[in-house]
Formats: structure tokens, sequence, C-alpha cells
């Protein structure tokens, strides 16, 4: 019995340190509001970023292309393809620890400090992020290549 109670508490603690697997909906931090995030895993070169914490990131400022290679109508369109572009900033946290069956991409990055910009389209927070590691998020999105600034959405911005 206790061996299979030793068992069990380990599996709870090590399930705290795991990326989710849900598709259930993240909370959106509202504009102005400084909030944590622990990346857990990644979508594509512009977010979201799950965050241990639970919100969504969508990169302020920036655009990528979707993973399948396409750019949306309405926004810019770098030239680095979009598994590309998410393999750079999947490097800024550190490399892959492996995929979801979500087909998101697990990663373990520093905790990052960030400020909420708004809704970055449905459950995602659109959001202004440091991290320990390298600074500024957007910047360095940018200085990876993997992305590009959205003038519309980087504004007054300086890295």
């Amino acid at each position: 019995m206790v061996r299979f109670a030793a068992k069990v508490l380990f599996a709870l603690v090590l399930s705290n340190f795991l990326p989710p697997e849900s598709e259930a909906a993240a909370p959106v931090i509202a504009a102005g509001r400084t909030f944590a995030c622990t990346p857990v895993a990644v979508w594509d070169g512009d977010g979201p970023i799950w965050c241990a914490e639970g919100p969504r990131i969508r990169i302020a400022g920036v655009a990528a292309r979707e993973i399948d290679g396409s750019c949306r109508a309405g926004q810019p369109c770098p030239s680095v393809v979009g598994v590309e572009a998410r393999k750079r900033l999947v490097g800024l946290f550190g490399g892959a620890r492996g995929k979801l069956r979500t087909g998101h991409v697990a990663v373990r990055g520093a905790t990052m400090t960030c400020l909420s910009d708004g809704n970055g389209n449905g459950d995602r927070t659109a959001a202004w992020c440091s991290s320990p590691d390298f600074g500024d998020l957007s910047c360095a999105v940018v200085r990876a290549g993997g992305a590009i600034k959205w003038r519309r959405y980087w504004r007054e911005h300086n890295c």
C-alpha cells in the first residue's frame, strides 16, 4: 500500500510540471494588467504560447506565418515558413521537450513577466513579455528571424 501511495503522489507532483493537453478556454487577462507566464507549449512563431499559470499568449506587436505556411489576410507575411518560425521561438525557450497530442511543441522556459495588451483573438491574451533569459519577447522573436514587426500593433515599442 505504501508503494502504491508513493506512486500516486509522484504522479500528482509530476503532473504539475507537464504542459497542458486540453483545449479548454484560457483566461484572457485585461489590458494593462501584469501577470506571470511560465511557457510550457508553443503553437507557432507568434503564439499562442501556453503558460503554466493558465493564460495563452499572442506575442504582441509581431506577425509570423501560420504552421501550414500561409499568412492571414490583412497581416504582414514574413518570408520564414511557419514551422521554422516556431522552431526559432521554441529555441528562445531552450528547445523542444516533446510534442503534445494537440500539435503544440512542449517547452520549459523561465517565468516571464507580461503586460496584457488585451484580447489577442479568442481565448488568447496579446501581451508584451520579458524573460530573464532573453529580455523582451517581441524583440527577441524579431531578432531570431521567425517573426516581423506588425507596425499596426508594434506602435512605439522599443527594443
